[in-house]
């Protein structure tokens, strides 16, 4: 069944760096486009990087600039490089399909950004 294993979450003073790591599992990788959502604590998931099956890359406003969506295909990875992170940011990552993600959620991957 389709699986997401996210891992490389943790804490980080403000001003630091984190990458997250995805594995994917149970359905055709190459031909799906890809994202990391977000959701921090009393709040609404929200998308906030995607990445099509070109490579082609989007981000929310908030993070643009700060962070980098990668993927391996070869290996079902999606990646997360994280700079300057920035308070805000704390929340648990998840990855999924995008822009419409499939109810199968993985554990998440906890950053936290400590001032």
């Amino acid at each position: 069944q389709v699986q997401f294993v996210e891992s490389g979450g943790g804490l980080v003073q403000s001003g630091g760096s984190l990458r997250l790591s995805c594995k994917a599992s149970g359905f055709d990788f190459r031909i799906n486009g890809m994202g990391w959502y977000r959701q921090a604590p009393g709040k609404s998931r929200d998308l906030v990087a995607s990445i099509t099956t070109g490579g082609s890359t989007n981000y929310a406003d908030s993070v643009k600039g700060r962070f980098t969506i990668s993927r391996d295909n070869a290996k079902e990875m999606v990646y997360l490089q994280m700079n300057a992170l920035i308070p805000e940011d704390t929340a648990s990552y998840l990855c999924n399909k995008a822009p419409y993600a499939v109810n199968f959620w993985g554990k998440g991957a906890l950053v936290t950004v400590s001032s």
